[in-house]
């Protein structure tokens, strides 16, 4: 503005005339040379200052449209993964493999390493263990069987009570494994290896271990009152099994020093011998976890926590808890996962 009216005065008025004829003395507009450096340089920095300050403004328009572009669409709510109809979440490696989970990628980690105990187990049993008195060993399985008539030989207090006490812990493990203990994700039956407990003992279950997926299916009220969770959840059963296992406990520690330092004997180079106590051993081992297993599916961690260190007392500490534990029916095993329980 400055610059244009000074050009425009410059250019079409060269002169001005006085109205006052007093004074006849003609004023001379400034030279434009003189001006327009003055005036020019002055515009040319507002100018360009305006023009900067435009250009920041624009840049910085578009920086925060861009900015608030980029928020709006990186805090947009998560688009929610499709559940299936057993409530796991598609699209993902499942509990088992096959995206049949809850949404979570199977631990292989335990399984592998407990099948390699299993494996190397079995490599022991196989190759490895004492095997002295293969005649004898046959001859004690007859005589436990009541094959052998009476001969006048006595087995060893010990051995007997060993072979007693084996004959209860496919019971214990039935009633700790059915329906708790069963297995869902893999659908792996449980029954023909308790079944097959009653003859192999801990060398048939941990098979059923490696291959074992949580959580339980849900048990109906149906199953409760019939054959076999009736007879495995009653309490009457639970107090016979204690009963007998402290019976016979007791006849063991009864026996005296002398049938242990025979046990011991045998222990050393009868293979049947041998392979019992440990089947026993790794039974006793197992068993806390499977105690444990079944009080958190029964919701009474909280008043039953005091049993899980007398579970390590072989048979008698898991019978106790058979005894005491809540009914299925007061207590649900398990329940369907909802899409509020992911919430």
């Amino acid at each position: 503005m400055i610059a244009s009216s000074s050009n425009f005065i410059s250019c079409n008025f060269s002169f001005l005339r006085i109205s006052n004829k007093s004074c006849s003395r003609r004023i001379t507009p400034l030279s434009s040379s003189f001006v327009k450096p003055y005036v020019f340089q002055r515009a040319s920095k507002f100018s360009a200052f305006l023009n900067n300050y435009e250009e920041k403004k624009k840049k910085g328009l578009l920086q925060i449209c861009q900015n608030a572009f980029y928020v709006r669409t990186t805090t947009q709510d998560p688009v929610p993964v499709p559940l299936k109809e057993n409530g796991g979440r598609s699209g993902g490696s499942g509990g088992d493999g096959g995206g049949d989970g809850g949404g979570e990628e199977r631990d292989w980690t335990s399984s592998f390493l407990l099948f390699a105990f299993w494996a190397g187990l079995m490599y022991y049993v196989f190759f490895l263990t004492p095997n002295q008195t293969p005649s004898l060993d046959m001859y004690f399985l007859e005589k436990l069987l009541n094959l052998k008539g009476d001969d006048g030989f006595q087995m060893n207090e010990v051995i007997v009570a060993l072979w007693y006490i084996m004959g209860l812990w496919p019971l214990v493990y039935s009633m700790l494994l059915l329906p708790t203990g069963r297995s869902s994700k893999g659908k792996i039956p449980v029954w023909p290896f308790l079944i097959l407990s009653c003859f192999g003992g801990a060398y048939a279950l941990i098979p059923y271990f490696v291959l074992w997926r949580p959580p339980a299916p849900p048990v109906e009220e149906t199953e409760l009152r019939s054959w076999p969770l009736n007879f495995l959840e009653s309490k009457l059963t639970a107090g016979i099994t204690m009963a007998a296992g402290l019976a016979i406990i007791i006849y063991a520690g009864l026996s005296g020093v002398d049938a242990w330092k025979e046990y011991l004997q045998y222990f050393r180079g009868s293979k049947f011998i041998h392979l019992t106590s440990i089947d026993f051993s790794l039974l006793s081992a197992f068993a806390p976890f499977w105690v444990y297993n079944d009080m958190t599916a029964r919701k009474w961690e909280g008043k039953g926590y005091w049993l899980l260190p007398l579970s390590l007392i072989p048979l008698l500490g898991p019978s106790l808890y058979l005894l005491l534990r809540p009914s299925l029916s007061a207590a649900p095993v398990s329940r369907s996962p909802t899409i509020l329980d992911d919430k």
